[in-house]
Parts: structure tokens; sequence; C-alpha cells
């Protein structure tokens, strides 16, 4: 049985995007791994993009075809298809591509230094600015040097930093081991935002040990993002927003006894608040409708997002 299972979750419009990673991943220099797509009732089938490939890596290759449950939802059925006798588990979005040592540089590291849980970084284009660096984080962070080539760090206070700014951390460059494939599942009813945030958090309190690495192990596609594919005059923004908040709450709850992660979590929850009720200002502009009934499913959990609201219309009628 393979030491590591790659498990990338499928949902796409176009030809081409499947195979873009697959044929990253059969081009690792480590080679002890099967693989677990997820077809997440993709308009594009995953069946069309293995067509080619040959028959030693098809071998190796397992298609789960499911009802729609977003990414976090096929993400939990890759997990749940991992067998037993796996060591590791590797996530790809399967419009990322992985570069050639990824998976030989987290084994490495994971074995060295006894630790079940792995950040590399990762690139992108322009379009994906925001992220950046493990490297980055010595210019602003305590951290502890493991290894310089390649460069590995650990940071001690790593829910502080990571509830800062999570920009360094992405699902296509994370690996992790056991028992966290057993006990850490992604919320899928959080499907339009911050399951991936949430999953990162649970990951690293229950893990032995985390490694980061200053290694690119990823390369940030440009296929179908749900995130990202939803701008702020979309139906779908409040929803975001509003699962956004729930998974802030969520981690708030996780944080209880420790202030400096619960000060950076409720000022995140008050960005959402805001830009959730910008959002309705905007359609109430526009003579549509503010979305009443997931307010009020927002408001029954959060009464400040009623101070919110009094707070924008002082500010409003004051400028």
């Amino acid at each position: 049985m393979a030491k590591l299972t790659v498990i990338i979750p499928f949902y796409q419009k176009e030809p081409g995007i499947l195979r873009r990673a697959l044929t990253s991943v059969f081009s690792q220099s480590f080679k002890d791994f099967n693989v677990i797509v997820v077809d997440d009732e993709s308009p594009y089938p995953a069946d069309g993009d293995i067509i080619g490939f040959p028959d030693e890596q098809r071998a190796r290759l397992h298609i789960v075809r499911q009802e729609n449950a977003g990414p976090g939802g096929a993400r939990n059925t890759g997990l749940d298809h991992v067998p037993p006798e796996t060591d590791l588990v590797a996530f790809l979005d399967s419009d990322d591509s992985w570069t050639p040592d990824h998976l030989e540089n987290a084994v490495g590291a994971m074995s060295q230094f006894d630790a079940n849980c792995y950040f590399a970084s990762i690139t992108g284009s322009d379009a994906f600015y925001y992220h950046f660096g493990v490297a980055d984080l010595e210019k602003t962070e305590a951290v502890v040097r493991l290894s310089d080539d390649p460069l590995l760090l650990e940071i001690p206070g790593l829910t502080q930093v990571m509830l800062k700014n999570w920009s360094f951390l992405h699902l296509s460059a994370m690996v992790i081991g056991r028992p966290l494939i057993e006990r850490v599942r992604f919320d899928a009813a959080l499907r339009l935002a911050a399951e991936d945030v949430l999953f990162f958090c649970d990951c690293v309190l229950a893990a032995r040990r985390v490694v980061l690495s200053a290694a690119a192990g990823a390369v940030r596609g440009e296929g179908l993002n749900i995130f990202h594919g939803v701008d702020n005059d979309s139906p779908q923004f409040l929803r975001q927003q509003f699962n956004t908040w729930v998974a802030l709450d969520r981690l708030e709850q996780r944080f209880a006894e420790r202030p400096t992660e619960i000060a950076s979590l409720r000022s995140y929850k008050q960005t959402a608040r805001r830009q959730a009720l910008w959002s309705q200002a905007r359609r109430v502009r526009h003579r549509k409708l503010p979305q009443f009934d997931i307010l009020a499913r927002w408001a029954v959990r959060d009464s400040r997002l009623f101070t919110s609201v009094f707070a924008l219309a002082v500010g409003k009628f004051s400028r």
C-alpha cells in the first residue's frame, strides 16, 4: 500500500484542468503514492481528463463520484476513502499544480522533524498577489530555523501568526499525517468561504509538530474558484460573508483562553459584518430588496449585527 495519498476535489467546467494537475502529480520525484479524485458532480466529468495517461499511472488513480457537496465535502469524502495503511495525505486543488519535489520535500521534512503537519509555499500569477511565501515570515515573526537548505521553519506561536494573516497557507501546499487524517474534517456547510482556514487551525491545534517550508511546493492555477468567483454585488456575497463569520465564531470558541487570537478573530468578524451590510445597502440603492432570510439567520446568532447596522447608519448620516 502506498505511503501517501493525494486528494483532489474536482469541480470544473473546462477540459484539461485536471489533466494539468495530475501531470504534476505523476511527475513527482517521490513515487510512493496513490491518488483519489473526488468528482463533486462536476459539469465536466473527471473521466475526460484521465484519458491518455499510461496504465501504470491510471492504476494508482481512483475516482470517487458523489452528489455536489462543495469543496469541503469533497475533501472529506477523499479523507474517508484513504486506505488505513496510508501514513500521509497531500491535498491538491484541481486547478493547481505541484513543483516536482513537493512530496519528496514534505516527506523528508516531516520524517526528519517528527511532524504530522506540513505547509510549503505557493506561487501564482499577479491575480493572487495576496499570497506570500514562508520565507517572508522571518522578516516579521519570531521563527525557529530547522534547516537552511531547504529553508524549514517552526513558529512557536503559529496560531497567533496565522490568524493575523493566513495568506502564506494554502491547501495545495499542505500535507498531514495520522492522527490528523483520522480526526480532522472540513466543515462542509461552509461552501463559499473559510472552510480552509477552519481546517488549518484545527490541524495546527491537533498536530504534534508543524513544519513550514520556504520552497515553493505548489503553483496556483486559474480554474473555477468558488471564493473568488463571488463579487461584492453577487447575491452569494452575503452568504459568503455569513459563512466567514460562522467560521470565525467557531474559531473564537476554540481559542477561548487565548486573548491574542481572540482579538484577531473579533476584528475579522467585524469586517465581515461591515462588508455584509454595505452589500445590502448597495442592493437598496439599486432598488433591490435586502436578503432578509440570511440577515435574519445571522442576527439570531449575532446580536452585534444590529449594533453594526446602527453604526453604519450613524456614520453615513454624519458624513
